[in-house]
């Protein structure tokens, strides 16, 4: 049986803005009922980008109408670019945390959120261009090889605790597991180094990244980030544009820029956002 927290069972319980919108900015769709999940959000946009309701409607266990209903106060009075830097480990963080076996449920809403801004912004989801991996629960190759970069997923019980493929026949269990095997191999590179940098080297190596892979990824959504020092291992920044403002700016600090530079550059680097 498993454990909820208080805040899961409150939101289950008692779920807030359970509804639809009428003549929504932006409505995302997510899962089956074929599947055993679906989550409809919808949202009112204002004409500042920001989102002044939201509500939902769910198919689902006690942890699906619980990660709908904290979601949608999560993302009520916030901009549409804070709100597309929710991720699902921050829905279930609200709620206290989650199940492992029950953590796609948060996949879900976060899957439903970027599904109602893509709406929104006329877009196009990349993960509609996936090939279908899982054909139980209909989830795609880019889905489970998201799942597994951003959650550091091992095993083909984890995709399936997230994304819930691999949990119905079992036929796609071997391409899931050569994804799984493709993200980590990935990783080994970066691990494996051995040469030591110079100073000089490492600031270097530090802006090329930066200037590559970070800030046109901050870019797109109107943020940035300066240089400011690196004191050996510690890189000193100041987030600029939205990300300034941010109300995630320490997520996106931590769980983006600081990995991706640990990655690229060296295992044991710290960054910290200058204190002004």
């Amino acid at each position: 049986m498993w454990e909820y927290t208080d805040k899961v069972q409150q939101h289950f319980l008692s779920p807030h803005n359970v509804g639809e919108i009428d003549k929504p900015s932006g409505t995302g769709d997510v899962g089956s009922l074929a599947c055993g999940d679906a989550l409809k959000l919808t949202l009112k946009i204002d004409e500042n980008d920001i989102i002044t309701d939201a509500k939902f409607k769910t198919f689902g266990c006690a942890s699906a109408i619980a990660s709908s209903s904290v979601l949608t106060e999560m993302i009520k009075g916030i901009s549409v670019n804070e709100a597309a830097k929710i991720t699902n480990e921050d829905i279930a963080q609200a709620l206290g945390g989650l199940p492992k076996e029950k953590m796609h449920c948060s996949v879900m809403g976060r899957e439903a959120l970027e599904a109602a801004i893509a709406d929104y912004r006329g877009m196009k989801l990349p993960m509609a261009e996936g090939e279908i991996v899982c054909e139980c629960f209909g989830v795609t190759d880019i889905e489970i090889r998201r799942a597994v970069t951003e959650n550091n997923l091992s095993t083909i019980e984890d995709v399936t605790d997230y994304v819930k493929a691999g949990g119905g026949c079992g036929k796609c269990h071997e391409k899931i597991q050569e994804i799984i095997d493709s993200v980590h191999s990935k990783d080994k590179p970066a691990k494996k180094k051995t040469v030591k940098l110079t100073n000089i080297q490492k600031i270097k190596l530090i802006e090329e990244t930066l200037e590559r892979e970070i800030k046109p990824a901050l870019k797109k959504d109107g943020g940035n980030i300066e240089l400011i020092d690196v004191d050996g291992n510690r890189i000193i920044v100041k987030m600029r544009g939205t990300c300034a403002t941010c109300s995630k700016s320490q997520i996106t600090l931590k769980h983006y820029v600081e990995s991706k530079l640990r990655e690229l550059v060296a295992p044991e680097l710290i960054v910290e956002e200058v204190q002004q």
